[in-house]
């Protein structure tokens, strides 16, 4: 059985949404579209071609006028909820982009179909089009979304208008001045689905990467309004913390200088490809009084060209009694993954506590 993702997009999928198709399109010949649809090209394509290809082929059974087909894909979503489809499901985001690919100058129609789509798979990628074009008219629209009654609706205002939402076409005007986003994400902080909470702290983490005094600044404001909204902010705040951003470390209580390392050591000097890397290091706290701590170290990988490139990964925040000495190991995975190629050679590991980097040693990665 594949396990890649982009074979969700199999015949299987096809025969079972086939059948879904015969139930609501008059006329529909189920052989011609899983004809179409197995092209010679298709098993070459990846995931998101799969899904282009098949809103392309859709289309070809679909009616021609825009606001008819998209009644027609309506039907077709209330019949896949009826056979018991899983909703949100990723394989059926061919329906978003279907009203992207033919709907972009079909405003009004698009805005009602993302609507009723996006409670059955998220649109989130599908209205970036629609806000490069009509920014002003979308922001309203995002703005109207946020207060929607269904949570699936209030996170589509908040992931579609992400600044850089991941595979997705960045916002480059969000990315330049994140201001008009700030209704959106006022709306939504006290939301009382988890899901949209999480959402607007992905949105300002996308915000932090190019304005961070920003992000700043709206964390100093919100802070402490309520635990959610806390929440909210902290994991917005996650790739300042990464950075050691002094203002964050301090708003979060990071900001202890008294905690000490020490017997730091990497325990495999050499990683054979496939392996794990294993360190261990102590940590005292030499003040008289508690301390919060956020323990991290740094993995320098060696990349293709021979330099070396930082990733930082979090290992605990706690609290820590006064004059106790804590010891920590760890293990870092150089197991084949398909985000990452890793290359033979010198690579660099740090202990960063409270966003100070405080000691860095060296091992070697071999094949």
């Amino acid at each position: 059985m594949s396990t890649l993702f982009k074979d969700i997009y199999s015949p299987s999928f096809y025969n079972n949404f086939s059948a879904i198709l015969c139930q609501t399109i008059p006329g529909f010949d189920g052989d011609e579209f899983k004809k179409r649809i197995g092209c010679d090209e298709f098993v070459n394509y990846e995931l998101k071609e799969r899904m282009y290809h098949t809103a392309k082929v859709l289309k070809e059974f679909l009616p021609e006028d825009f606001g008819e087909a998209t009644e027609s894909i309506k039907h077709i979503i209330d019949n896949l909820r009826l056979a018991k489809i899983k909703e949100q499901s990723v394989e059926f985001m061919f329906f978003p982009e279907y009203i992207a690919m033919y709907g972009i100058d079909e405003y009004e129609m698009s805005m009602v179909a993302f609507e009723f789509v996006t409670q059955f798979t998220s649109c989130e990628f599908a209205v970036r089009p629609y806000i490069l074009k009509y920014e002003e008219k979308m922001l309203e629209q995002m703005v109207m979304w946020s207060k929607h009654t269904s949570n699936k609706v209030r996170r589509l205002a908040s992931e579609g208008s992400r600044p850089r939402l991941p595979w997705a076409m960045a916002l480059p005007n969000f990315k330049k001045n994140p201001s008009p986003l700030l209704p959106i994400l006022n709306n939504l902080k006290n939301d009382p689905c988890e899901i949209v909470r999480r959402s607007v702290a992905n949105n300002l983490n996308d915000i932090s990467k190019d304005n961070p005094e920003f992000v700043i600044e709206l964390a100093k404001n919100w802070k402490g309004s309520s635990p959610e909204t806390d929440a909210v902010i902290k994991h917005a705040c996650r790739t300042l913390l990464k950075q050691g951003n002094p203002e964050i470390l301090q708003l979060f209580g990071f900001e202890s200088t008294q905690i000490q390392l020490s017997d730091f050591q990497i325990l495999t000097p050499q990683v054979r490809m496939g392996n794990q890397l294993e360190f261990a290091f102590s940590i005292v706290n030499q003040d008289h009084k508690k301390a919060k701590v956020r323990l991290e170290y740094g993995l320098y990988y060696q990349k293709k060209n021979g330099t070396l490139a930082r990733k930082v990964f979090k290992i605990s925040e706690r609290e820590i009694e006064p004059q106790r000495t804590y010891e920590i190991k760890r293990k870092q995975s150089f197991r084949p993954v398909t985000t990452r190629i890793f290359y033979p050679g010198t690579h660099r590991l740090s202990i960063i506590i409270n966003g100070q980097e405080l000691q860095i040693k060296t091992f070697e990665l071999i094949l």
